[in-house]
């Protein structure tokens, strides 16, 4: 019996430790996350409105099954294998009634009476049947399969090739080169059986033709072309399509695999890198009533022949391109319907991003009017506007009235503009984004996401579309991620804090109503950790300008009185917030710093996300510029108000965090003692083309810019103690990168430095022994350069 007693007495503190983190360490936080719990994620509303779903793992399987609750019944329940399977379709159509949807599965397309659940398959192939939309009159469903339209009547499954789109080998006579007409011609003027069997050909395929049924006028792709886009009118009069022109001569990187399945060193096809040649495109219009085919001219856009102010720094270049008077090549989306086909609107991008147009479409004769014009010295972004960073937002309220979001304020803004008098409002103003925006069912209001109260605070709204007061829906302080069910009357939450990660509430769409938490998703020994409620705060940069942080303070400060820096990746991120980061292993990380007397800070440098125009494009032409003095500025609050020794400041990061780290410490050396960079750009020239091109032009035509942003070109100031870390399966910012640093640093005779890297790892790594070693290092630096 006493033995009993004495396992028992045992058994109790094990089961107790099972559940209690105690104190952090590197090898606890950089576990599988699982250990913490996993939140909710996905979240679908089915087409009743009566059921979400969401993945979900509270039993921390491999997969996060799914789950399913209804707004009669809030409890979270696994759904099957065969209902989760049928919940995969893609984008889904209502009917104008709103009693069925038409929606794809695995390629096949089907309609499904909402009432009764019943679903009726269109079509059944071994073809992909995608985009599909229902006709004007709901009576057939139009869709696009390979590079064709089509169109499929509902009730007798009556098929109709819409247009003919062709890659056969057969190339008409005006789309070859002039050269091979020459010698065409030639060859049936010089030898009489060429003559007699070409005449004979033409005869028999005017026979031919005359006795064919008449189908869509042919359009010839070549090897060089893809169906980029592809788009009928609601009145079936006009079939728009965009062709893209495949470049030539681009080469693409090589990132080799050294441990591969075969034992062999294996080659990744990699990207190609910035100042590529881009590939072209061709925007026509397709008259089905007069079968024609003619291209939409991009001629009369206004400034479509601007130079970007930055040439007149080359002033041969200028010259050149003065000389050249060429038209920017620009990419053109949509057209974009009213509902009964009557106007078409379309956005135009030039592909050097410094301009988006929104014009008015003539379907008769290709021609563009321009309605609104946004034009960008740095570059055209921000959310829901277009460019790299984002779709562009636009559709119809009525048949003559638009909406899109612009920067003209410097913030994404609501506007409506009617497109016969092209009278223009804006519905949203001030000093923050709208960052999502949804036209209500009966087209009578907006719902929109925004930072209206605080830059790290996201709620939803709804706004009337003649502008007026705005509704605000949401109340919990923090994030707010919010899918709207599809009749409108409830609202699913994704909810967090900066402490606590994201759960899943229920709300009525009302203000004011209370939302209800579905899903309790973290661990017990996660939530056995006090983790800190960041300080987050604003200061004024050396600029004027107001810049975002938040630090974590030790309850115990060490001796030294050390800090660090955490510098958050991806440029145009958002990391200064009150809901839970996706960074949360460098949140975990930087708790285990302040727990061992680091004060830390986190800031929203420029060219952060959530801040506008300005702060969006402050890194135009010199990365490593305002960007980097918003850390120092920031080092200098911790100096000033934290009590921070100026002596023994490091920092971190990793992606365009380890760049900043290098800039840091090969720029600002009395500032920044030792610093971790991790899977950093050295050199933005080998980066990729539609993020660096936005920011920093091309290398061949704007060398300034490149230089003074590429830390291989600074690294003689270093001074301090580096680690460097890199992943060599990295297919962003690939290995290549940090070696050619690496070579620069020896050539330099820099002894301060180390590299630690990564074999089976990617730009993200996924392996916890890998997260492990990498910020045992980075502790390991700190302790000993700081302490």
């Amino acid at each position: 019996m006493k033995r009993i007693i004495f396992c028992l007495f045992l058994a109790s503190p094990l089961a107790l430790f099972a559940q209690d983190l105690g104190s952090l360490s590197v090898e606890k936080i950089m576990r599988d996350p699982k250990w913490m719990g996993v939140s909710p994620s996905n979240i679908k509303w089915d087409e009743n409105s009566k059921n979400i779903y969401f993945n979900w793992n509270p039993e921390k399987l491999q997969e996060d099954p799914m789950y399913q609750i209804s707004s009669d019944m809030h409890k979270p329940l696994k759904v099957s294998e065969e209902i989760t399977k049928s919940l995969d379709k893609g984008t889904i159509i209502y009917t104008k009634d709103r009693t069925k949807v038409l929606f794809e599965r695995k390629g096949d397309l089907f309609i499904k009476t909402i009432s009764t659940g019943e679903e009726q398959a269109l079509t059944n192939t071994l073809e992909r049947e995608a985009n599909p939309v229902f006709d004007k009159n709901e009576s057939k469903v139009l869709f696009q399969r390979g590079d064709n339209l089509f169109s499929i009547s509902i009730s007798g499954g009556k098929l109709v090739q819409l247009s003919n789109f062709t890659r056969s080998k057969k190339r008409p006579e005006s789309q070859l080169s002039k050269q091979d007409q020459w010698l065409r011609q030639d060859q049936i003027n010089e030898f009489e059986i060429i003559k007699k069997r070409e005449a004979d050909r033409k005869e028999l395929e005017a026979k031919n033709k005359t006795n064919e049924p008449k189908g869509p006028k042919e359009f010839y792709l070549d090897e060089r072309s893809f169906m980029n886009s592809l788009r009928i009118s609601p009145d079936e009069k006009f079939i728009a399509f965009r062709i893209m022109k495949r470049a030539e001569g681009n080469k693409n990187t090589i990132v080799p695999n050294y441990i591969s399945t075969t034992g062999y060193t294996e080659d990744i096809s990699g990207r190609t890198k910035v100042g590529n040649t881009l590939p072209g495109y061709e925007s026509y219009l397709y008259d089905i009533q007069k079968d024609t085919i003619y291209v939409i001219s991009t001629k009369e856009i206004p400034g479509i022949k601007d130079l970007p102010d930055y040439v007149k720094e080359y002033p041969k270049q200028l010259e050149e391109r003065s000389q050249k008077n060429e038209d920017r090549k620009v990419s053109i989306n949509g057209p974009f319907w009213n509902s009964d086909g009557s106007l078409a609107v379309v956005t135009v991008s030039a592909l050097d991003n410094k301009d988006r147009w929104i014009m008015k479409l003539d379907p008769q004769s290709g021609k563009l009017s321009p309605l609104d014009r946004q034009r960008d010295e740095a570059w055209i972004g921000g959310p829901g506007i277009g460019g790299f960073f984002g779709g562009s937002n636009i559709g119809w309220i009525d048949n003559s009235t638009i909406y899109f979001q612009s920067e003209a304020t410097g913030y994404s803004h609501i506007y409506t503009l009617n497109v016969n008098s092209g009278d223009k409002k804006f519905l949203t103003a001030g000093k923050y984004e709208v960052q999502t925006l949804q036209l209500s069912n009966d087209k009578k209001s907006f719902y929109f996401t925004a930072n209206m109260e605080h830059p790290g605070i996201t709620h939803f709204y709804r706004i009337p579309v003649t502008g007026g007061t705005f509704v605000k829906l949401t109340s919990m302080r923090g994030g707010n991620e919010v899918s709207l069910s599809p009749d409108e009357k409830w609202l699913a939450i994704r909810h967090s804090t900066s402490n606590r990660p994201w759960e899943l509430y229920l709300q009525e769409n009302k203000a004011g109503a209370k939302a209800e938490k579905i899903t309790s998703s973290s661990s017990a020994e996660f939530d056995s950790y006090k983790w800190q409620e960041p300080e987050v705060l604003s200061f004024k940069n050396r600029h004027g300008s107001d810049v975002y942080a938040r630090v974590y303070k030790p309850e115990n400060p060490a001796p030294s009185k050390p800090a660090v820096v955490f510098v958050h990746g991806a440029g145009y991120l958002q990391n200064v917030h009150y809901w839970w980061s996706q960074y949360f292993r460098e949140y975990m990380f930087n708790n285990l710093l302040a727990d061992l007397g680091y004060t830390v800070i986190d800031i929203d440098y420029t060219a952060s996300s959530g801040y506008g125009r300005d702060h969006r494009t402050g890194i135009y032409r010199h990365m490593g510029g305002k960007d980097l003095s918003d850390h120092v500025d920031g080092v200098k609050l911790l100096i000033d108000k934290y009590d921070v020794n100026p002596k023994n400041v490091g920092i971190y990061g990793g992606s365009y965090g380890g760049f900043m780290t290098l800039m840091g410490l090969f720029n600002e050396p009395n500032v920044f003692k030792s610093g971790a960079a991790l899977r950093s750009v050295t050199d933005w020239a080998h980066y990729n083309h539609g993020y660096t091109a936005n920011i920093l032009n091309e290398p061949a035509n704007d060398e300034i810019a490149y230089k003074r942003s590429s830390p291989i070109y600074f690294a003689e100031g270093l001074k301090g103690n580096l680690l460097m870390a890199h992943g060599m399966v990295d297919v962003n910012v690939h290995f290549q990168d940090i070696i050619r640093l690496s070579q620069r640093l020896i050539e330099l005779k820099k002894e301060n430095w180390e590299l630690a890297v990564y074999p089976v790892e990617d730009h993200g790594f996924l392996e916890p022994s890998s997260w492990t070693d990498e910020y045992k290092r980075i502790l390991k630096l700190f302790e000993k350069t700081l302490k």
